[in-house]
């Protein structure tokens, strides 16, 4: 009988036990890396999963991105990957395999981003998996899906905004095509990946049977086209660079103060399109009929810009944004990274997450944006380090002595801290 023929469940990890979290009790094995898979691991841990992120010798790639490092982690690692365990096997050596076969065998959900067929190559085949435990979930993250004509072409999130599409939406006419400031491939799909676990969590609930999951980065980041992709193909002309402007309303864009700082205006109704008119001080153009109604200020919206643009080099940006919040016309000023992130700290919604370990490392991270009224903020521990907990997962999951973990360290087959020195951090404060 191999390490993956047993079904018992393990007991909880008394680091990640917190039956208030929704997904208390679900245990995920994460054998992504990077960005994509990572990101939708920790969306699962911040809900409640145990997440046991099983890693090559080598550690996650995303561990060695630089400029910016803490210890020997990177931020890029850092951010992606808190409330996690990780366990570091030698997945070519048949022992690391069997033990890779024995986590699977015992997880709720298997995350993976390999390229198609990979997984199944180094001998973790869902299909193989599930005929022994049915209600096992798999949730693969891809480029270009595991089937179609691109499935085996190599993909990151700059490629899928180029093949998508979005890449030609963003930037200013006559410019060249500009990449989001965000990597939304990735982050779409690890979101759309953590969607359909809930969702097969959810069915196998009823039905005590799992599914398989093929997210693609690709798909979707079509289907974040929405009404862009509507009006292609009720068109068939090619929408462009959409700068700060809006393809259907005029005044929803940005513009500049006369201090020279940018502000956003969207004004998207006729209330606030008469407000915004008042605001700035041309109530004239209310009753001009060129602009009496949406469909006219889109016609000649060339003729209308130049009249805003105009009346907002009157006052600095801050100003205008407080004069149209008052009256009702939603506007923002342009903020910078740290200038939004300052303001995150202080609006008090939980959004910065402060984590430390017990060397002394701290790092401040993003949160998970989903809040469950009337429960206490949870606890969150630091990302681990490669291997940190491969001794205690082991030895708790599948029965692996300390003293065979030992052995297997010594043979290269896999990393891991001894227990007495392992301590994992928690959220600064606690």
């Amino acid at each position: 009988m191999t390490l993956a023929d047993t079904h018992v469940h393990p007991p909880e990890n008394p680091e990640s036990t917190d039956p208030r979290l929704p997904l208390h009790g679900l245990v995920v094995l994460d054998l992504t890396t990077f960005l994509s898979g990572p990101y939708c691991t920790q969306i699962l841990a911040d809900l409640g999963a145990e997440v046991i992120k099983l890693e090559p010798l080598t550690g996650d790639s995303s561990r060695g991105i630089p400029p910016h490092f803490i210890g020997d982690d990177s931020a890029y690692y850092l951010g992606n990957n808190r409330n996690k365990t990780s366990v570091a096997l030698n997945l070519k050596s048949s022992e690391g395999l069997e033990i890779a076969l024995g986590l699977a065998a015992r997880a709720d959900v298997v995350v993976e981003n390999f390229r198609p067929g990979v997984a199944s190559k180094l001998g973790l085949d869902c299909d193989a998996l599930r005929a022994e435990r049915p209600g096992l979930i798999w949730a693969s993250i891809s480029g270009f899906g595991q089937s179609g004509p691109w499935r085996d072409r190599l993909a990151y999130d700059m490629i899928v905004q180029a093949l998508s599409g979005v890449m030609s939406l963003t930037g200013h006419p006559e410019q060249p095509s500009a990449r989001l400031g965000i990597p939304a491939g990735d982050l779409a799909a690890g979101m759309f990946a953590a969607i359909g676990v809930l969702a097969a969590v959810a069915s196998r609930a009823v039905t005590g049977v799992g599914r398989t999951i093929d997210v693609s980065m690709l798909d979707g980041q079509l289907s974040m086209l929405s009404y862009q992709a509507v009006y292609a193909l009720l068109t068939g002309t090619a929408p462009g660079p959409q700068s700060s402007r809006h393809d259907s309303i005029p005044t929803y864009r940005s513009f500049t103060g006369g201090d020279g700082r940018e502000l956003v205006v969207t004004a998207n109704t006729e209330r606030m399109w008469a407000g915004l008119c008042d605001v700035l001080g041309v109530p004239e153009l209310v009753a001009d009929e060129r602009f009496r109604d949406a469909r006219s200020r889109l016609t000649h919206r060339d003729e209308l810009w130049p009249l805003l643009e105009q009346a907002f080099l009157a006052r600095d940006a801050a100003e205008w944004v407080d004069l149209l919040t008052a009256g009702q016309v939603p506007a923002a000023l342009i903020k910078t990274v740290p200038e939004a992130l300052a303001d995150a700290g202080d609006a008090g919604r939980g959004m910065l997450v402060d984590l430390a370990d017990e060397a002394g490392h701290r790092v401040r991270t993003m949160a998970t944006p989903i809040t469950f009224v009337g429960d206490r903020p949870r606890r969150h521990t630091y990302p681990p380090r490669l291997g940190q907990d491969t001794e205690e997962v082991l030895g708790r999951f599948l029965g692996i002595s300390g003293s065979r973990v030992a052995e297997l360290r010594e043979a290269g087959i896999l990393i891991a801290e001894p227990l007495a020195h392992d301590a994992r951090g928690r959220t600064a404060g606690e």
